[in-house]
C-alpha cells in the first residue's frame, strides 16, 4: 500500500461522503481508514454500505483515541491525516507521493485553501518557503495545515496523537516530528481544502473548553522549547518564533487567570529579555507605563463594563 488516509468522524455526515470522495481516484494505492467516534447519526450505517474502506467504530473518546486506533491498522508507507469535514485537493495524493517517492524525503509539505460550507474558495495560503521547519511550525510564519502533509510512516511510528493534548494535538504532533529533523520536500499547489463553517469543531472551543486548550497550548511550547534548550538548539531565531504565539496567549489567558498570564508573561521576558509589547497608541503606553497586570485589569474591567450594557 503506498498511502494510508485516515479520517476520524463524528456526527458529520453532511461531509463526510465529500471528504471521503476526495481521496479517491488516486492512482497510487490508497487505503482510505474512517473511524466512527460513536456517532449518533447514522454515520455507521452510512459507512457499512462503503466497500473500499476500511471501517472501525468506537464509543465516543475523541479524535486522537480514532486516530491512534487507525494507525495500528495502517499499511501505507506514507501516512496523512483528514478531518471529516474537509478535502483533499485533486491530484494532490498522487503528486505528494511522487515527490515524496522521488526525493526520499520523509514529509511532503503543501499549501491550503480555505472554503465555504458550499465548497467555494474564499483564500488561497501557499506554502511558504523558509529554512528553519522547527521556527517555521512554532510560529515563524504560516506553517500551512498538517492534513496538507504527507508523513513517511516509519518518520512517525513512534508519534501518536496525545488525548492529554486533545485540543491541540496536531500541534503538537507537528512540532514534534519536526524534532525528528526530517527530510523535507514542498508540493507547490495546495494539497487541501480546509471548510469554514457554523458547525462545532474541536478547535472551536469557548468557556472551560477554551481555558483548558490555551493551558495545553502553553504546555506544548514548554514542552517543545526544553527539549531544544537540551539540545542546545533552542536557537534565537526559534524563541522569536515561539513568542509570537506566547504573547498572544498571554494575553487571552489574562481574561480569566491574571496570575497564570503574569507568569506566562514573565517567561517570554526570560526567554526574550529585549521582547517589547506589540501593542501600539494608548495601550501599548499602558502596557510599558502600569505594566502587564495591572493593564490586563484594566481591559478586564472595559470588558465587563461592555457586557453590562449589551
Amino acid at each position: 500500500m503506498d498511502v494510508t488516509i485516515i479520517i476520524p468522524t463524528y456526527n458529520r455526515l453532511w461531509s463526510l461522503p465529500a471528504a471521503i470522495e476526495s481521496c479517491r481516484n488516486t492512482k497510487c494505492a490508497t487505503e482510505i481508514i474512517v473511524v466512527d467516534d460513536g456517532s449518533t447519526d447514522d454515520t455507521w450505517d452510512w459507512l457499512q454500505q462503503q466497500k473500499d474502506l476500511v471501517i472501525l467504530q468506537q464509543p465516543n473518546r475523541g479524535k486522537c483515541w480514532a486516530v491512534n486506533e487507525a494507525f495500528a491498522l495502517a499499511k501505507g508507507k506514507y501516512v496523512r491525516f483528514l478531518d471529516s469535514d474537509d478535502c483533499l485537493n485533486e491530484f494532490a495524493n498522487d503528486e505528494q507521493f511522487t515527490i515524496a517517492e522521488d526525493s526520499l524525503s520523509d514529509i511532503v509539505v503543501s499549501g491550503y485553501k480555505i472554503i465555504n460550507e458550499q465548497y467555494n474558495l474564499i483564500s488561497l495560503q501557499r506554502w511558504v518557503e523558509c529554512d528553519d521547519f522547527i521556527a517555521q511550525q512554532l510560529g515563524e510564519c504560516d506553517g500551512s495545515h498538517y492534513s496538507s502533509f504527507l508523513f513517511r510512516k516509519s518518520l512517525i511510528d513512534d508519534l501518536p496523537h496525545r488525548p492529554d493534548y486533545a485540543y491541540r494535538d496536531d500541534r503538537l504532533f507537528i512540532l514534534e516530528a519536526a524534532l525528528k529533523k526530517p527530510k523535507i520536500a514542498v508540493h507547490t499547489g495546495t494539497a487541501l481544502s480546509h471548510m469554514l463553517h457554523s458547525k462545532p469543531r474541536l478547535q472551536d472551543s469557548a468557556g472551560i473548553k477554551q481555558i483548558v486548550q490555551n493551558f495545553q497550548h502553553v504546555n506544548i511550547y514548554k514542552q517543545i522549547l526544553m527539549q531544544l534548550e537540551q539540545h542546545e538548539e533552542l536557537t534565537s531565531r526559534r524563541i522569536k518564533a515561539a513568542v509570537n504565539v506566547l504573547w498572544p496567549l498571554s494575553h487571552w489567558i489574562a481574561k480569566y487567570d491574571i496570575k497564570e498570564a503574569e507568569a506566562l508573561f514573565q517567561w517570554i521576558i526570560e526567554l526574550s529579555p529585549d521582547f517589547e509589547i506589540p501593542a501600539k497608541g494608548l495601550l501599548g503606553l499602558a502596557y510599558n507605563g502600569l505594566g502587564f497586570r495591572v493593564t490586563e485589569r484594566i481591559l478586564s474591567m472595559q470588558r465587563l463594563i461592555k457586557n453590562a450594557w449589551k
